[in-house]
């Protein structure tokens, strides 16, 4: 039963845009959240970002996703909403939030991608967003070389969730680990580096 569902999850566009709104809103809420929500260790830095910034960086990556998507092979070498995911969740650190937005910027890249089940990205996502909060608290994650090897594991775990998902819900072949996989990883990973720290420009100094 799930698996015919999930097989026939292409929503019209009226369903779509419907969902695309309300998506929105959970987003611009979990935004709110990151900048105010309570910590889930005080003696843990949380970083605080300019408001309005998490939405607008979240959407911005959306749509860049969307449109690396129409030249196929781009789209697979940097995956920009699993690296807004993970920043955010590093830089927060909170978990119930980081599960929170990474659900929430996979269902919308499930939803703008027009070729995937709604849920795919989703589930993966939230894994992440809960896992990068939560690891965000004990390890350095402002070295460049942390933040390195940090991306490189997520995309692959990111990947592992992927390909279980769809073996699982779907009876879809998905391979864990290729050649090219590996390359599209290395190249995600040395991309994070810059791009979070031009993101770090959006932190707000307490």
């Amino acid at each position: 039963m799930t698996v015919r569902l999930l097989r026939r999850l292409r929503l019209a566009p009226r369903p779509r845009k419907r969902l695309l709104r309300n998506l929105l809103l959970v987003l611009s809420e979990m935004g709110y959240m990151l900048n105010v929500g309570e910590r889930s260790d005080p003696n843990v830095e949380v970083h605080k970002f300019y408001s309005g910034a998490v939405l607008a960086v979240c959407l911005l990556a959306l749509v860049f996703q969307a449109f690396l998507h129409k030249y196929g092979r781009w789209s697979e070498l940097i995956d920009l909403p699993l690296l807004v995911t993970i920043y955010f969740g590093v830089s927060r650190r909170n978990p119930v939030t980081g599960l929170f937005l990474g659900g929430t910027i996979g269902i919308l890249q499930d939803a703008l991608s027009h070729d995937n089940p709604i849920g795919m990205y989703g589930i993966a996502k939230t894994i992440i967003g809960y896992l990068a909060s939560s690891i965000g608290g004990r390890i350095d994650t402002e070295h460049p070389l942390s933040r390195f090897a940090l991306v490189f594991f997520f995309f692959h775990f990111h990947q592992v969730i992927l390909a279980i998902t769809q073996r699982v819900l779907l009876n879809h072949a998905a391979p864990m680990f290729t050649l090219r996989l590996l390359l599209d990883s290395l190249v995600t990973a040395a991309f994070a580096v810059p791009l979070f720290a031009l993101l770090d420009r959006l932190r707000r100094t307490s």
